[in-house]
């Protein structure tokens, strides 16, 4: 297994009311030239937590962090009219609180952050190392 130091915290950039899956994730991913989805667990806006890449296998979510984290997504992120927002409902709320944990269970070293800390972008348009420390 990996040495896990950071679990990254995403959003799929995509408008509120829409509803997406890991494999529509895949997907894009695999459009954009990925070898598969890049991250690891995908949250979907009713609170279902699906697998994407395997957790053994390094991500492809966050540049100069894949090798070392775990790669969080949840679908939305951006208002009705395309503008970055939270747009977690309170199912996703509750289940990347209870996966995190999990995550962090197994990984204790693992500090949480957003993706916005390490790129120019709102991602995950709220403050994830505040919310999951």
């Amino acid at each position: 297994m990996r040495r896990i130091t950071e679990i990254i915290v995403h959003c799929s950039a995509t408008r509120e009311g829409k509803y997406f899956t890991a494999e529509d994730i895949d997907r894009w991913h695999k459009a954009q030239g990925f070898a598969c989805i890049g991250y690891h667990f995908v949250v979907r806006t009713d609170g279902r937590i699906e697998m994407g890449r395997s957790i053994e296998r390094v991500g492809a979510h966050c540049k100069g962090h894949n090798g070392t984290s775990v790669g969080v997504c949840y679908v939305g992120g951006l208002s009705r009219d395309g503008q970055p927002q939270d747009t977690r409902t309170e199912e996703q709320r509750e289940s990347m609180m209870m996966l995190i944990g999990v995550l962090k269970r197994m990984f204790p070293e693992a500090r949480v952050h957003g993706h916005r800390e390490f790129a120019a972008k709102a991602c995950p348009c709220f403050d994830a190392a505040e919310e999951y420390k």
